[in-house]
């Protein structure tokens, strides 16, 4: 039976994917197939409120996707759906749910004509040796710091060594905070964990810096807020023409103790910030300095004006976390 204009939104009940559908369902698109995988009450909770035509389970969806019975009517896929865990371990399991997953998916909506987006990550870049521009000349040479990074960089090469980088629409995600991401345990921003240590505790803990260069808390990030990354994301799909993998961060890093200056200020406190070690598994794959390079992006010709960092951050604290860890 054929759906009409049904779009596939992979990762429906996660972080992105969950601010995503209500994005649009703002717009008025309701008629929304989420898949996702139902472990958590958490995560699940993402869904109240919003608006979608069905939800199926991840491994079920896979199957379907993998014998071609998919229902007719699709008007655009969103692959948000990914074990995003930077500690992950487990190579073989990231390959199956991150990168062989996506090629599926994909194999799929090109042969169907379908618009395929999807959501990579500036993991990809490693310790940004290599800079961080978007440009397909450069995947090859990035060496991504852990696991998670790499089965996001195997798709995106893919895509390059099949010449179909400029067929799909990628999304290179640099650090996102904001509402729904509270089911994410350790994966969550600065911004929530922080929150509840000065809840607790009335501090903010930072790592310390092992690269002279950068003080203690110096470290810098491009955090992007989620409710930019929604509006980027609607802009590129309303422009059906423009293909490509993108950088979406705001084009300026901002440090961890600006962040955590901002976090307190939101609050009306004081900052204290204590710095403590850093653990030693992570020691070696710790992303010092990441900043998204964004001639690309504007070079398409879509305008949008990132909230600053501290207007964002008191918008997440003020609206959501305050108010009893809110939802999109």
């Amino acid at each position: 039976m054929a759906e009409k204009d049904l779009i596939i939104l992979t990762g429906g009940a996660g972080f992105i994917g969950s601010c995503f559908l209500w994005k649009l369902n703002q717009m008025g698109e309701k008629n929304v197939l989420v898949v996702d995988h139902d472990d958590s009450p958490e995560k699940m909770a993402n869904l109240a409120g919003k608006a979608y035509k069905d939800f199926q389970e991840k491994a079920d969806f896979i199957k379907r996707v993998e014998a071609n019975k998919l229902p007719s009517g699709i008007k655009a896929v969103w692959h948000i759906g990914a074990c995003s865990s930077t500690t992950e371990t487990d190579a073989e399991y990231l390959d199956e749910n991150n990168t062989n997953y996506s090629k599926s998916l994909c194999r799929w909506s090109l042969d169907h004509a379908v618009p395929f987006f999807y959501a990579s990550s500036a993991a990809t870049y490693g310790s940004g040796d290599q800079g961080y521009s978007d440009q397909d000349s450069l995947l090859p040479r990035l060496k991504p710091l852990n696991l998670y990074g790499l089965s996001k960089q195997k798709f995106d090469l893919w895509l390059l060594k099949k010449g179909l980088t400029k067929k799909v629409v990628g999304f290179k995600y640099f650090n996102v905070y904001g509402p729904n991401e509270y089911h994410k345990g350790e994966m969550r921003s600065l911004v929530v964990k922080a929150y509840q240590q000065i809840k607790q505790d009335g501090r903010i803990r930072l790592f310390k810096s092992y690269k002279p260069e950068y003080s203690h808390g110096e470290q810098k990030r491009d955090f992007i807020y989620v409710k930019d990354c929604l509006e980027v994301m609607y802009k590129f799909w309303e422009k059906p023409k423009i293909k490509g993998i993108f950088n979406l961060g705001t084009g300026l890093a901002r440090s961890w103790n600006d962040l955590a200056r901002a976090i307190f200020h939101a609050l009306g406190l004081p900052a204290r910030i204590e710095y403590i070690d850093m653990p030693p598994e992570i020691k070696d794959k710790y992303q010092y300095f990441t900043q998204a390079e964004l001639m690309k992006f504007w070079a398409t010709g879509i305008k949008h004006e990132f909230m600053p960092l501290e207007a964002a951050v008191e918008d997440y604290v003020r609206n959501y976390l305050e108010k009893g860890l809110v939802r999109l």
